[in-house]
Formats: C-alpha cells, sequence, structure tokens
C-alpha cells in the first residue's frame, strides 16, 4: 500500500488470462530458508509514455499484460499451503496477485535521482512493505505498482522470495515487460520440473505463527549507488590479476601503468614520440591486451594462465571488502566474512535448465581476519573470493544440500557482529531489457526489503559493457569512512 505522501488511485486483483496447468510446487531446500526473508521489491524508473498512451490506456495495458505473463508463470498467481506432514507447497489456485496504481505527481525524474544518498521516495513505491515471504500463505505471492511522477512513470515488483531467486525474479519481470511492449510469442519459458538435488523430503518446522525476521530493520541507514564504468572495472582485475608482463626487450609491462600514461599524456602519444604513430601504439596495446589483459600469469613461469583468472567482480567485490572494514575501524583480531550468493544452476551436473523457475542458489561465506585483510594487497584478499566461488561445484552444492537437511533453518539474513557484509543481486541480471514499449529504463531501484548495515546489490550499468552500479547500505558513520577512502573512491565513476 503506498504511504501517505503517494496517492493510492485503485487496487484491484490480477488473475492469469488462463487456467494453470501446473497444479502444485513442493518449495525445496533453497526456497524454504527464504520464508524469513521479505519479498523482493524490486523497479524500473521509465520515462512518461508517449501522449499515444495515456495513463488510463496504460494501466489497462499493463493490467492486461501481467494477466498475460501469469500464465507463463503460474506460481506467481498462487498461494502457500502446508501440508499434514509439514511441507509448504505453492497450490497454483490462479488466486491472483496484487495490482496497485499510485500516484505522485510531485516528483520529478530529475529529482529521484538527483540526492546523493538515494532518494526515499523509492520505498512508497512498492507493496508489501516488511512482509516476510512465511505471509504466502494468506497474502498475494506477488504485487505490481505503477505509480505515476510528474514526467515519469516507475514500475515496482514485488514478489515472495521463497518462489524466486533473482534469476527467476528478471525472467518474470522481462516477460512481463516484453507482453506490454508487444510480444505474441515467449521464447524463454520457465521450467517447473522439481526434479532436483533441492527437492527434499526434510520439514523446516518453524514457530506458531511463522519465522521471525533475522535482523532488526530499524537501524539508521544510509544507502548509496556507486559506479563504475569499463575502464575503471579493467584497472580493477588489472591490480588484482597483478597483471605485469615482460616487454621484447625485457622492460616489464604494467597494463593498468600503460593505460593510465596513455589517458593523461595525449600529447607524446599523438605526435608520435620516439617514432611511434599513435596507430602503432595502439594496435601494439590491443594486440598485448588481447592476448593476455584476461589472464594472470602462473607465479613460476610468467605465462598467462586463465584457469586462476580472477574476475572482475570478484576484482571490485574485494576492494568494497577492503574498503568497509577499513570504514568499520574494527580491530585487527576481529573476523571479517564477505557472503556472496551465487546461481547453482550451471554449477549441477548436470546443469539445471537456465530458466529452472524458483530459488536455486547458495550463500559462500568468505572469512578472513581484518588485520590480514587490510595489511595484505588486493590479489590476497580476491583471491580468497576467487577460490571460494570456483571451489563450488556440483559436489560442494550438494554438500550444502546435505548440510541444510541434517539442520534444517531458515536463512540467517544481517550483519550479526558488526564486521559482515553480504552481496546479493547481479550485474548479469537483465534489468535494463525491461523495455514496456517507450525506451529503456532510466534507472533500478530496489525498496525497503532486505536490507541492513553492509547489504549490497550489485545491478549491471546502465550504459551497459561491463559497467557496475552497486547499490551500498551501511550505517551513516561507515559510509562516511567509504567516501573519504581514497583507495575505493578513485574507481567511482559516479554516484546516484
Amino acid at each position: 500500500m503506498p504511504s501517505s505522501s503517494v496517492i493510492l488511485v485503485s487496487k484491484c486483483t490480477v488473475c492469469p488470462e488462463h487456467k494453470s496447468t501446473v497444479k502444485s510446487l513442493k518449495l525445496s531446500v533453497s526456497d524454504l530458508p527464504m520464508l524469513s526473508c521479505q519479498y523482493i521489491q524490486k523497479g524500473v524508473l521509465l520515462t512518461r509514455p508517449p501522449l499515444s498512451l495515456p495513463i488510463d490506456s496504460l494501466i489497462s495495458l499493463l493490467k492486461q499484460s501481467l494477466s498475460t505473463a501469469l500464465t507463463y508463470f503460474p506460481p506467481l498467481a498462487g498461494r502457500f499451503e502446508t501440508d499434514a506432514d509439514g511441507h509448504v507447497h505453492i497450490v497454483c489456485n490462479d488466486a491472483g496477485v496484487e495490482f496497485i496504481h499510485a500516484r505522485a505527481k510531485h516528483f520529478l525524474v530529475r529529482d529521484t535521482l538527483s540526492p546523493a544518498d538515494v532518494h526515499a521516495c523509492f520505498k512508497q513505491f512498492f507493496a508489501y512493505d516488511g512482509l516476510l515471504s512465511y505471509a504466502g500463505h494468506f497474502k498475494p505471492l506477488a504485487a505490481v505498482q505503477v505509480t505515476e511522477l510528474a514526467d515519469g512513470i516507475f514500475i515496482g515488483c514485488t514478489v515472495n522470495h521463497s518462489v524466486t531467486d533473482g534469476t527467476s525474479f528478471w525472467h518474470f519481470f522481462n516477460t512481463f515487460a516484453d507482453i506490454t511492449k508487444g510480444a505474441k510469442k515467449i521464447t524463454k519459458l520457465p521450467n517447473f520440473n522439481r526434479d532436483t538435488v533441492f527437492n527434499s523430503p526434510v520439514v523446516l518446522r518453524v514457530p506458531e505463527g511463522g519465522p521471525k525476521l533475522t535482523f532488526s530493520g530499524d537501524e539508521p541507514l544510509r544507502e548509496r549507488i556507486f559506479r563504475f564504468n569499463r575502464e575503471a572495472i579493467r584497472k580493477l582485475k588489472c591490480r588484482a590479476n597483478n597483471q605485469t608482463q615482460k616487454s621484447t626487450n625485457g622492460q616489464v609491462l604494467d597494463v593498468t601503468e600503460i593505460l593510465g600514461k596513455m589517458s593523461n599524456d595525449n600529447w607524446n602519444i599523438n605526435n608520435g614520440e620516439n617514432g611511434l604513430d599513435n596507430g602503432k601504439i595502439t594496435s601494439v596495446l590491443e594486440k598485448y591486451l588481447k592476448n593476455n589483459v584476461s589472464k594472470t600469469l602462473d607465479s613460476e613461469t610468467g605465462v598467462p594462465n586463465s584457469a586462476t583468472e580472477i574476475s572482475s567482480f570478484q576484482s571490485l567485490s574485494a576492494q568494497l571488502w577492503r574498503s568497509v572494514t577499513r570504514a568499520r575501524k574494527l580491530p585487527p583480531s576481529k573476523s571479517t566474512t564477505f557472503r556472496m550468493a551465487v546461481n547453482c544452476r550451471h554449477r549441477l551436473e548436470p546443469k539445471l535448465d537456465s530458466h529452472y523457475f524458483g530459488n536455486a542458489i547458495q550463500s559462500i561465506p568468505t572469512v578472513a581476519s581484518v588485520g590480514e585483510l587490510l595489511s595484505r594487497d588486493l590479489r590476497w584478499c580476491a583471491e580468497l573470493l576467487h577460490k571460494n566461488v570456483v571451489a563450488h561445484d556440483d559436489d560442494t552444492v550438494k554438500r550444502g544440500v546435505n548440510d541444510w537437511e541434517n539442520n534444517p533453518r531458515c536463512f540467517p539474513l544481517g550483519n550479526f557482529d558488526g564486521a559482515m557484509i553480504t552481496m546479493g543481486s547481479s550485474p548479469r541480471f537483465p534489468m535494463y531489457e525491461n523495455d514496456f514499449g517507450w525506451g529503456r529504463p532510466l534507472a533500478i531501484r530496489s525498496g525497503k526489503a532486505n536490507k541492513f548495515d553492509g547489504k549490497i546489490s550489485a545491478f549491471p550499468g546502465r550504459d551497459g559493457a561491463g559497467t557496475v552500479d552497486l547499490e551500498v547500505c551501511l550505517s551513516p558513520e561507515t559510509m562516511a569512512g567509504l567516501e573519504s577512502d581514497t583507495e575505493f573512491m578513485q574507481y567511482v565513476s559516479g554516484m546516484a
């Protein structure tokens, strides 16, 4: 329900266009732990539709498109039901989802994007604020809120976290947008197969009335979005991989140093110092980058070795971990944890269908002492993350399932010792592909759900091409320290 500063225009239930052929889906080992998490809240900020599509016509179109989309995603229109044995099922009964039309005409798009911190208005553009996923027993499993701004539209999608992970969430959201835009056929159909390693006879016992939120939700927070362009990401990756190589004349070449000098020494390059014109320098560098920039060097041979490559995102995550930990001013002996959610679909053997609908994620914790994390270099930190991610294979996924079956529990979301960071979402999610028919989103924003000191969400940058936006939630004191951290801020290309 919109807050008092947002006017409610209408509210209704939207049901699937056709009856569901899927009857019931049992929640899996990956779905059940999310019952204590709040509903996912993600949305897209769009320009105002053309005059040929007045708001009443748009609302009608969106309702019809949502109804059609739910035909392909019938679990979202269902409800939870716990059977006599304690197993929780999604009953695909076509009960429908909530659709809200709201108005906030006092907000201009530029005003919502201009503050240093994320504008508080976005938290008013989503339904089911604070609702835990267990509430799917008596509440809709999804809701869409369309909020009119003075010169734009915000479409906020709220989905039960025990029904979808990020992959499935954006699959549905993209499909909804495609249908609104006029798609007549959906080529990427969701897969509802439950014959997977995550299917289990084990029951999760919850207290009467359901599980409780595992973090306070009332702590003061600041929320900023830090942008990283392709060049900054490349420099971070080179630094994390210690990418240096000997040239043909025996000199040691540092890729980041070369790139930096090229960008800051235009006169020498453009005027062909040392008898080389700009084209030849560029050609040589491009050839080197093509052959070596994405490969680390074996510590003994100096030969590029892609098997040990630290990824761009691992490099960025490592830098964030170091800088946030430094800003927290923790004692050197204290342990700090960086927790990263990983998609298990492609890690299993055989692989799950890439469009498997539901949760297929596990959390990878990486632990280090504060003293080591800050005294070592970026590569040391990035390697810790890299090794844990690479090691998370089919056997590791199955061990995680067995561990949960031996001790069924809800996911402990939060920062329990003041030294934790939790990374969610992914820059690989197709967030900016949500074109409803009049252009790509101007920005991606989330609601209040599942946010605490140390919660980070990764989004793709709007420019694509390897750019990344990090939505960072920290205590006010820690955020101020991060903003003053020169090692971190040198890579930030913008804030929103």
